[in-house]
């Protein structure tokens, strides 16, 4: 009875939450098309979500860090940032590296993260990850509670 009667509790005080109340929760997402990525958080930049990272974002997923400020990225125990060069389906469906793309991928992400994917070679066809502690150097853990789970 008191787990329904707090989800119930919850829920209420979730349909009065204002726009800069809510979450984003990243769960498992292995990235995708890069405009996609570009255009969903870029939507999202001025809404005022605050975004957890709880699982993987990999590839095209990592725009989030460069497109929503640090401040409202926060990060838990599960938060595994999957990064790699850029790249277009060439003859074959081969991978083809887009050097272009790779740079401007790369700038935009926030100096900590440049600074991290530079010391293990930059971005390359290999993947790098970045979580645990040296993820939390970086953004500030996410303290959960039942609201950010109705919300995902």
């Amino acid at each position: 009875m008191k787990f329904l009667t707090a989800l119930l509790a919850t829920a209420f005080s979730l349909g009065y939450a204002g726009p800069s109340d809510a979450v984003v929760r990243i769960i498992n997402d292995r990235g995708g098309l890069i405009q996609r990525y570009f255009d969903r958080y870029e939507n999202l930049k001025n809404t005022g979500q605050t975004v957890i990272i709880d699982g993987l974002c990999a590839s095209a997923c990592t725009i989030v860090l460069a497109k929503i400020p640090s401040e409202r990225i926060c990060v838990t125990e599960r938060a595994n940032l999957a990064f790699h060069a850029a790249w277009d389906l060439g003859a074959g469906g081969r991978q083809i590296t887009n050097p272009e793309a790779t740079r401007i991928m790369y700038s935009m992400y926030p100096a900590p993260v440049r600074n991290w994917i530079a010391t293990r070679g930059g971005l390359s066809r290999h993947t790098i990850f970045l979580r645990g502690a040296r993820l939390k150097a970086i953004f500030p853990p996410c303290y959960l509670d039942a609201a950010v789970f109705l919300r995902s």
